[in-house]
């Protein structure tokens, strides 16, 4: 069965986000925090009944609004136009401009809060499917690489191995040129002797 869904709010970086989810845990998915911003007090359960409204005509989409502006929650909103503003007009802003919130007194019927729930769970689950896309993405541009690195690792260990043998083909040939040396150097010296020995008993 599906769980009700409730209305979270926070804020992070540039703007205030707000999602319709079951718990604090699927809201801290959807925003893709790296913390529990909930414990650190930095996130609550929104009771403002325009804000609800426009989580639950979209559950599980984050809307976001321009950190420390009052206007309306949208899928897509624009950077703040103030960030360079006077810091105590920002802080006379928020004093003067938040009201504490108010319960709302809009209510759900049970089929609204069924949809609700399921178009979460819908939202939810495209997220996953993108997630699965570009981890499958990722996954293959690794394999692309590894293959690319397994190549060019085989053809250098076939080069090296190649080198190897010629070079070890050309030892052989040295030490046997040195032997043959040799063998002819024994033999001129032997040679060498008989020869001046006939020389002498020719001078005699």
């Amino acid at each position: 069965m599906a769980r009700k869904l409730k209305t979270y709010q926070t804020s992070l970086g540039f703007f205030d986000l707000a999602v319709a989810a079951p718990s604090m845990k699927a809201a801290l998915e959807a925003w893709g925090a790296d913390s529990n911003v909930f414990h650190q007090g930095a996130a609550m359960q929104s009771e403002d009944p325009d804000v609800i409204e426009a989580t639950m005509a979209a559950p599980g989409v984050v809307l976001k609004r321009p950190v420390g502006s009052s206007g309306p929650f949208k899928e897509h909103a624009e950077l703040p136009t103030d960030l360079a503003g006077d810091r105590s007009k920002k802080a006379g802003r928020k004093s003067a401009g938040r009201q504490p919130q108010r319960p709302s007194k809009r209510s759900h019927d049970e089929a609204a809060d069924r949809k609700a729930a399921l178009a979460f769970e819908k939202e939810q689950e495209r997220r996953e499917r993108e997630r699965a896309k570009e981890e499958a993405a990722r996954q293959k541009e690794g394999e692309r690489r590894q293959h690319a690195v397994d190549k060019a690792q085989g053809a250098f260990d076939a080069a090296r191995r190649k080198h190897e043998n010629i070079t070890a083909d050309l030892q052989q040939e040295i030490e046997a040129l040195e032997e043959k040396a040799r063998a002819e150097e024994a033999r001129w010296e032997k040679e060498k002797v008989r020869l001046e020995a006939a020389l002498q008993r020719a001078r005699g």
